[in-house]
């Protein structure tokens, strides 16, 4: 029987112009892509999470594919992060598991990703909006990639559920202007420069 109940999921791109400033030459996709869950382990303790995170894992690298294609492919890829709501009876650690199998999967399908894949998590009711942090794929340390995508669904995650997040941009920040590692310098290959 299989751990993964999805109630529903919500894919989302935002295309950006401008913040206010002239508007931009290409302009950057912020998206996100996220499911409400059932929580197999919401109001009692369990020791052994791995089953769990070897089935979120598998529906990670299924669920990828469809938010790198509607940012239009991994070449156009530039930033990432994920995150997780879970819902009152379940526990931090049940949005922890997110770390491996959201993480590992955006990593695999994104052939220049070095860095470590930012997150967030949080217990809270359904309609909580949650900001989940964006960074350079090659390079943590890249600045001008620092931002953020709030994700959220009116009616979840409920008591029993989860909401577990994946967003990736096609660049930094429009107007970016505050200095620090460019892109183009990125060199060491270590992730972080």
């Amino acid at each position: 029987m299989s751990l993964i109940k999805i109630r529903k999921k919500l894919l989302n791109v935002d295309t950006v112009y401008h913040e206010g400033g002239p508007v931009a030459d290409v302009p950057v996709k912020f998206g996100s892509i996220a499911v409400v869950l059932d929580n197999p382990y919401a109001g009692r303790y369990v020791e052994d999470l791995s089953p769990f995170v070897e089935a979120t894992t598998e529906m990670a690298m299924s669920i990828v594919p469809e938010l790198i294609e509607a940012l239009g492919g991994a070449d156009k890829i530039q930033a990432y992060g994920k995150g997780a709501i879970v819902g009152v009876n379940g526990e931090l650690e049940h949005g922890a598991i997110w770390h491996i199998s959201g993480g590992y999967p955006m990593r695999k399908h994104l052939p220049h990703a070095k860095s470590i894949v930012p997150s967030s998590k949080v217990v809270a009711s359904a309609g909580t909006r949650l900001p989940i942090p964006l960074h350079h794929i090659e390079a943590a340390y890249v600045r001008s990639h620092f931002s953020t995508i709030d994700v959220g669904t009116l009616d979840g995650p409920r008591p029993n559920e989860l909401l577990y997040a994946l967003v990736m941009a096609t660049g930094g920040r429009i107007h970016e202007r505050l200095g620090g590692l460019r892109v183009d310098e990125i060199k060491v290959g270590d992730g972080q420069r």
